[in-house]
């Protein structure tokens, strides 16, 4: 499985990381995931859905 959201599919991003000097460095930004079980047209299936798409309801846990 990628490290991306099955409903709205975000995924790890890249920028930069800024220190107090501003020398800017490669960091990544990783999607906050957690492994679900939901109910897709009857079957059940577990799947890695992001805490944002979890609390706005936009898929039924089973």
């Amino acid at each position: 499985m990628p490290r991306e959201c099955f409903i709205c599919e975000k995924k790890t991003m890249s920028g930069n990381r800024v220190s107090h000097s501003n020398i800017h460095t490669k960091r990544t930004f990783k999607a906050n995931l957690q492994r679900v079980k939901i109910n897709d047209n009857g079957s059940i299936k577990t799947v890695r859905i992001c805490t944002r798409c979890l609390r706005s309801g936009k898929v039924e846990r089973a």
